[in-house]
């Protein structure tokens, strides 16, 4: 399965759902690639952390590609992999283009702010676009990130999302919580971190296994 976690504003948190994504995919036991397909290369680096913080086993294989190359090379690395992961930017780049031609599946995290939600018909538009010039089906998941503890921000954005065509909303927020950011700081991801954030490694142990367990 290759997942690309994209979308067209910055800010939204891809990064964190990418890299806890390639640490989920590979503690249950797949063999994972984690491309970082930003021009940012945060994926990198977290990676490069990690492997300082915990040791050569880093539990995936990381690798930095940018435009056209993500497209050509994880064609011919799809099939050393059980699962591959691409984090690219918050833009419409080429990148993320070419990513999404070879991806089966696209993660779009939203915060639940104005200007954030305002892009959900952009990407629409871009989804639109790759799937006409794509031979083989593209399933979109959005989802809110960086959630508020209540609010009727959280409300108004999931009822934006549930109405949007040809993407499935996953009405499974995950909340702004200062673990994302100390698991980070560790090389890790947020089902390893000690002492446990039960609230958010269930939040993103539920996101992950309704996208997985749809896709299986």
């Amino acid at each position: 399965m290759i997942y690309t976690v994209g979308g067209i504003k910055g800010g939204s948190g891809k990064t964190t759902i990418a890299t806890n994504l390639a640490i989920w995919l590979a503690q249950n036991g797949g063999d994972v690639l984690l491309v970082d397909a930003d021009e940012q290369e945060t994926a990198t680096d977290f990676s490069a952390w990690r492997e300082q913080h915990i040791g050569d086993e880093i539990g995936y294989t990381s690798i930095k590609l940018t435009g056209e190359s993500v497209r050509n090379q994880v064609t011919k690395l799809k099939a050393k992999y059980d699962h591959i992961v691409i984090d690219t930017g918050g833009r419409d780049t080429t990148s993320q283009r070419a990513a999404l031609v070879v991806s089966d599946y696209y993660l779009v995290p939203f915060n639940p702010r104005s200007f954030d939600i305002w892009t959900v018909y952009k990407v629409q538009n871009l989804v639109s676009e790759i799937r006409a010039v794509k031979a083989s089906p593209l399933k979109v998941f959005t989802f809110l990130n960086r959630a508020d503890p209540r609010g009727a921000d959280n409300e108004e954005a999931a009822e934006i999302l549930s109405q949007c065509e040809g993407m499935d909303y996953i009405n499974n927020p995950l909340g702004n919580r200062k673990a994302f950011s100390h698991a980070a700081g560790k090389g890790l991801g947020i089902i390893e971190l000690v002492p446990a954030d039960e609230k958010a490694s269930t939040e993103l142990n539920n996101l992950f296994s309704h996208i997985y367990n749809q896709l299986n």
